[in-house]
C-alpha cells in the first residue's frame, strides 16, 4: 500500500473516531462533552500536566501536531501560550475550533500533515505531539519536521508507544491474543462487544479478517494495529528508548522518560493499585515513551 493510500485510511479512521471521544457520554461538541473528555484524560494520564508544565509556556509559541479533541490545546491557551494546532482530520479541527469558541480563546488551527508542516523554519518555542506520530507512515520525517520549525534552543516533546512495556508484551501480545481467538466463533463479536465495548460492526470486520487470513491477523504488526486505539485502526508502531533517541538524531540534546501504567489493563488488581505504586511502576514498564529534545 502506498503512503498516501495508507494516510487516507488513517485520516478516515480518526475522522470517524476522534481520540478520547468514547470517554464522554453526552452530545459530541457540547461543553459537557469537552469537560468529560478533559476530566478522564487528566485523571488517568495525570502525568501530562506534570510533564508539560503548561504555565511555563505563557507568551511562548507552541505547536501541537495532532491536537485531537484539544484537551492539551486548551490547557496551553488557558496558561497564556500562543497556541497553534494541526491535525490530519477535519473533524478534530472542527471540534477544537468549537471548544476554543466556547472558552473565548484564540488559536491557529488547521488541517495539515505532520510529515509536511506548513510553517517556516525556526518558528516555535515548543513543538509537541502526544500519541500521534506512531500513527503516521514516516515517523522519522515527521520528527525532522518538528526540528525544522523549532527555534534554536527550543524544545520538542513527543510521546510514542513504548515497546518494552507491560501493555505491549502483557496486555496486547499475551492477554489480547488469547482473547482474540474468541472471534473465530459466530458468537465471538457479540461477547467481545459486551465485555470491552468495542464497536460491534468493527469486531465483525475483524472476525472476517481473522477467518480469511489467521496468519496475517495474528502477526505482530497487524495485531498491534488492531489493539491500540480500537478495531479498524490502520497503523500503530512501538519504539524502544534507543529507537526513540535515534529518531531525534538531529537534536543536540535528547532525553527519554517512560510514563502511564493504565490500571484498567491490569486484570483483577489494576483498579486497586495506589498511585504510590503506579507511579514507580509506570516509569519502568509504562506504555508512553516521552522523547524530549533541544535544538
Amino acid at each position: 500500500m502506498s503512503s498516501e493510500n495508507l494516510k487516507s485510511q488513517i485520516r478516515n479512521f480518526w475522522n470517524e473516531n476522534p481520540c478520547g471521544s468514547k470517554f464522554a457520554k453526552v452530545e459530541v461538541g457540547s461543553k459537557e462533552f469537552f469537560d468529560q473528555v478533559e476530566q478522564h484524560r487528566y485523571l488517568t494520564e495525570w502525568h501530562i500536566p506534570e510533564m508539560l508544565n503548561f504555565p511555563a509556556w505563557a507568551g511562548k509559541k507552541v505547536l501541537e501536531v495532532g491536537c485531537g479533541l484539544g484537551t492539551d490545546a486548551i490547557s496551553f491557551a488557558r496558561a497564556g501560550a500562543k497556541y497553534t494546532g494541526i491535525d490530519l482530520t477535519p473533524r478534530s479541527i472542527e471540534l477544537v475550533k468549537r471548544r476554543f469558541l466556547q472558552e473565548n480563546l484564540s488559536a491557529d488551527l488547521q488541517v495539515a500533515d505532520a510529515e509536511t508542516l506548513p510553517f517556516d523554519d525556526n518558528t516555535f518555542d515548543l513543538t509537541y505531539s502526544h500519541g500521534v506520530l506512531h500513527h503516521t507512515p514516516n515517523t522519522h520525517q515527521a520528527i525532522n519536521e518538528l526540528h525544522r520549525v523549532l527555534k534554536p534552543g527550543g524544545k520538542a516533546m513527543v510521546m510514542l508507544y513504548h515497546k518494552h512495556s507491560y501493555n505491549y508484551y502483557g496486555n496486547i501480545m499475551l492477554f489480547r491474543k488469547l482473547g482474540a481467538k474468541i472471534l473465530y466463533y459466530d458468537w465471538g463479536p457479540e461477547l467481545v462487544n459486551r465485555v470491552t465495548g468495542e464497536d460491534l460492526a468493527a469486531l465483525k470486520r475483524l472476525q472476517s479478517d481473522l477467518r480469511q487470513n489467521p496468519r496475517k491477523f495474528f502477526s505482530s504488526e497487524e495485531f498491534l494495529n488492531q489493539n491500540t486505539d480500537g478495531a479498524g485502526n490502520p497503523l500503530a508502531k512501538v519504539y524502544t528508548r534507543e529507537e526513540g533517541k535515534q529518531l531525534f538524531a538531529k537534536f543536540s540534546e535528547v532525553d527519554t522518560e517512560v510514563r502511564f501504567l493504565n490500571k484498567r489493563w491490569i486484570p483483577l488488581l489494576g483498579r486497586f493499585l495506589p498511585r504510590s505504586l503506579e507511579s514507580p511502576m509506570s516509569k519502568l514498564w509504562g506504555w508512553h515513551l516521552w522523547i524530549i529534545g533541544r535544538k
